[in-house]
């Protein structure tokens, strides 16, 4: 058994061959991607970035309101 895994290692080419088919492969699938265009990116971007924005205006105002709750139940606040 060890025999027989030792041949098909030996038959392997060695890493610096093994990566260049390897980044080969990747530039040839690259070339084959349809990329998006400026304004598609720039509305996609711009959408990711509201949706953010609203997300930390709520988790904001959870975190305040949590705050005011646990100071009213505890007593502990610092006025």
């Amino acid at each position: 058994m060890a025999a027989s895994n030792n041949k098909s290692e030996a038959k392997k080419p060695n890493v610096f061959v093994r990566m260049g088919r390897k980044l080969k492969e990747v530039f040839s699938e690259l070339k084959r991607v349809t990329w998006p265009s400026f304004p598609k990116v720039v509305k996609s971007t711009g959408v990711v970035l509201v949706v953010v924005v609203a997300f930390l205006v709520v988790v904001t105002a959870i975190n305040y309101g949590l705050d005011a709750l646990l100071t009213l139940v505890t007593g502990l606040g610092g006025e």
